[in-house]
């Protein structure tokens, strides 16, 4: 599973998922071969789930089946460190 950040760049500087990757949501378009290099589950987070939610639409419409919708990264965070303990 790879964690991908769809917040802003100074938002994710400011905070983030260890070892995510951050692609701002207006900027997927650009990072599509990057994403579909990705094997296994593409989890997606932002700030609340709203731009996450918007950036699983766009990907599956570009014919991804590997994306969640992680929702803010402070759940996909907390959601990791439990699975690891």
């Amino acid at each position: 599973m790879k964690v991908v950040d769809v917040r802003s760049r100074l938002e994710y500087a400011s905070g983030h998922v260890n070892e995510s990757v951050n692609i701002p949501v207006n900027e997927l378009a650009a990072h599509i071969d990057e994403l579909k290099a990705i094997d296994g589950t593409i989890l997606l987070c932002c700030a609340s789930g709203g731009r996450s939610a918007m950036a699983k639409q766009f990907l599956m419409q570009q014919g991804f089946t590997n994306v969640e919708d992680g929702g803010p990264w402070t759940s996909v965070q907390y959601k990791l460190m439990n699975e690891t303990k």
